[in-house]
């Protein structure tokens, strides 16, 4: 089951993050909230691996 961990208020900031997951081993899927084409700039939904959840927190907030 995929959880969402973090709502990033745009798409490059979304993919930075992502990029931290990645590199710690975890999977991590983006997901567009709103208009599906919003450009950039609309929020972006990081979602990881219910078991994963905990470990994507703690990245996210030393990131």
């Amino acid at each position: 089951m995929w959880t969402v961990v973090y709502i990033a208020p745009n798409k490059k900031e979304a993919e930075r993050l992502q990029q931290a997951l990645t590199r710690e081993g975890l999977l991590v899927k983006l997901r567009n909230i709103g208009l599906p084409n919003a450009n950039d700039n609309g929020s972006v939904e990081i979602l990881v691996p219910e078991s994963e959840v905990d470990e994507a927190l703690e990245i996210i907030n030393t990131v």
